[in-house]
């Protein structure tokens, strides 16, 4: 499976969680470590969790394990890694603090119709 499609799937996936504010930054260009960001944002701990399990379920149905997950306990930003896509999924106030769009800018924002 392509990165494409597995940020696509990722994107879905939280989108049909209803997100908030969805973000695909295309960071092949600049970084080794992946070649897509996805950031989203969940309104409290257990729309945050829900978000990172439907990821895990949607791409684990396609045969895709999640290689390493962080924060899904305290659920202020739970981390995907999928090796090729990184899902970032905050609450809005972590989201705030850690701006990952800025710190990632040098990346190229993409909508989910271009994947």
């Amino acid at each position: 499976m392509t990165s494409q499609e597995m940020a696509k799937i990722a994107h879905l996936a939280i989108e049909d969680k209803k997100a908030e504010d969805i973000k695909i930054i295309d960071i092949s260009k600049v970084s080794v470590i992946a070649d897509y960001f996805i950031i989203a944002s969940g309104n409290n701990r257990n729309q945050v969790q829900a978000l990172a399990d439907n990821v895990q379920e949607e791409l684990g149905k396609r045969g895709v394990d999640c290689k390493q997950i962080e924060g899904y306990q305290t659920a202020n930003w739970i981390l995907l890694d999928y090796n090729d896509i990184i899902v970032h999924i905050f609450n809005a106030e972590d989201r705030l603090f850690y701006d990952l769009e800025r710190i990632w800018r040098d990346g190229k924002s993409v909508e989910v119709s271009e994947l």
